[in-house]
């Protein structure tokens, strides 16, 4: 079995942005990058990566355009989509093993919830090998977000009680008018608490909502396809995804 790197979005904030992120370096690595992936949605009930692959799917299946698009992808990269499973968050672990068991897998991403509120949920975030903690720059955001990452950052890794070797927050939904210094003083903050940011930050941008549509306009948030080249340039989800392998030292 081929060693699987679990790797998680989270935060406890709603709307910062875990699920779509978790979407766009999944399918970045994996149609793009060439390596194995999964993904393990966590976030029960709504299951919004599940959900998203159905309307993926539906799409799919209603236009012939996006059906041959669909094809010469399969074609060309010689595999198919990569998997989704559902799971409550404390089962995730099992649901994961089982998969590293039937696939030669490089990453499986977790999107967990944002509510760590008992110790089997504490116990699955704990299993991750990386933890990539998305903030934007509001205070309740940002605050919220600090105490999750110091929360864990505290209780399991600086402990040893946990296989997490790295959190890491990502700026994101960054507001190029706002005044860099904004962004300093919030850095500055991380750092105190020991929570090193990353070097690629996420503009904020209309296109992040971007999927298949009947228009068949371009698609850039997608469990089936890549981003659109035209759309992938300046949203720096390449540079995140080259900055995250660098980080888990698989680059090719």
């Amino acid at each position: 079995m081929k060693e699987t790197k679990y790797v998680a979005f989270s935060t406890q904030k709603g709307g910062a942005g875990k699920t779509t992120l978790t979407v766009l370096v999944a399918s970045y690595l994996h149609y793009v990058k060439g390596y194995d992936v999964a993904v393990i949605d966590c976030d029960f009930p709504q299951y919004s990566i599940h959900d998203m692959r159905k309307r993926d799917m539906n799409r799919i299946s209603k236009d012939d355009y996006y059906k041959v698009q669909a094809f010469e992808l399969i074609k060309t990269l010689q595999k198919k989509p990569y998997i989704i499973e559902c799971s409550r968050a404390e089962d995730a672990i099992g649901k994961a093993e089982a998969l590293q068991a039937s696939l030669p897998l490089d990453f499986i991403f977790f999107d967990l919830p944002g509510t760590v509120n008992n110790a089997e949920i504490v116990n699955t975030v704990s299993r991750m090998d990386y933890i990539f903690t998305p903030i934007i720059a509001d205070r309740v955001v940002m605050e919220s977000s600090i105490k999750f990452a110091t929360v864990i950052n505290e209780q399991t890794v600086i402990t040893g009680k946990s296989d997490i070797k790295g959190i890491y927050l990502i700026w994101n939904m960054v507001d190029g008018r706002e005044k860099t210094e904004l962004y300093d003083i919030y850095e500055k903050v991380c750092a105190e608490f020991a929570l090193p940011v990353l070097k690629t930050f996420l503009p904020d941008s209309k296109r992040f909502r971007k999927e298949m549509a009947s228009e068949r306009k371009a698609v850039f948030r997608s469990t089936t396809f890549p981003t659109d080249k035209s759309l992938l340039r300046g949203s720096n989800v390449d540079r995140l995804a080259d900055e995250i392998l660098d980080i888990i030292n698989l680059k090719r």
